[in-house]
């Protein structure tokens, strides 16, 4: 069976001026783990990418974007054709409302900005989605793990919610092993590691390439 696979990964950046911004510590390494797996399995892998500090995979069709609109425009180009999404970025929930064209001066003061919401890519592309698509998305929670991670699988109306902690010294941000709780519609419930990145990324393309065997039969 030919999956196309498209895979976001890594954080973004939302600039407030032409050298400051605000990101998160995501380093992708879950993501390009993803994307190897999916390209052992045979998987043709569109990965989207922020700003990260990992060599390209191999036998990957690879899109470095560094703001949220951007990852926004350059996953619903390539959202059309693919068979699943799996939303593993961190991507920046707000950004600043105004970007300052020159760099804001020190002046021994406090600063202020302004926040608004960016667009929430994995919503969007729900909202358009084929009936056979499959759409994975990522749960990074400090608290209420797989409550929170229920609620957002319903709310953005997606098939599997991948679950994990980013609480403290020992959660997923930065590190080489990780956890996922991988939910689904109807109860479905698999505990993915704890193993290297690279393992559970192996798992969890087991799981879905057995779901997407699974309704073809």
């Amino acid at each position: 069976m030919s999956i196309r696979c498209l895979i976001t990964a890594g954080p973004t950046r939302e600039f407030f001026d032409p050298v400051r911004f605000v990101s998160n510590p995501s380093t992708g390494k879950m993501g390009f783990a993803l994307a190897e797996a999916a390209r052992a399995e045979g998987w043709t892998v569109d990965l989207v990418a922020g700003p990260v500090a990992l060599p390209e995979p191999a036998g990957v069709m690879y899109y470095p974007v560094v703001t949220a609109e951007e990852m926004l425009r350059q996953t619903d180009a390539l959202f059309g054709p693919c068979d699943i999404l799996i939303m593993t970025a961190a991507v920046s929930d707000w950004r600043p409302k105004v970007c300052q064209t020159q760099k804001l001066k020190k002046n021994g003061q406090g600063l202020t900005v302004e926040f608004e919401a960016v667009p929430d890519i994995l919503a969007t592309l729900a909202e358009r989605r084929r009936v056979e698509q499959v759409l994975v998305g990522f749960a990074a929670e400090t608290e209420n793990v797989e409550a929170n991670a229920l609620e957002k699988m319903t709310r953005k109306k997606v098939d599997f919610m991948a679950a994990n902690s980013v609480a403290g010294a020992e959660g997923a941000f930065g590190r080489d092993d990780n956890q996922l709780i991988l939910l689904g519609k109807n109860g479905f419930r698999q505990v993915l590691g704890p193993a290297s990145k690279r393992e559970v990324a192996q798992q969890l393309i087991r799981q879905l390439s057995h779901h997407l065997a699974a309704r073809t039969r």
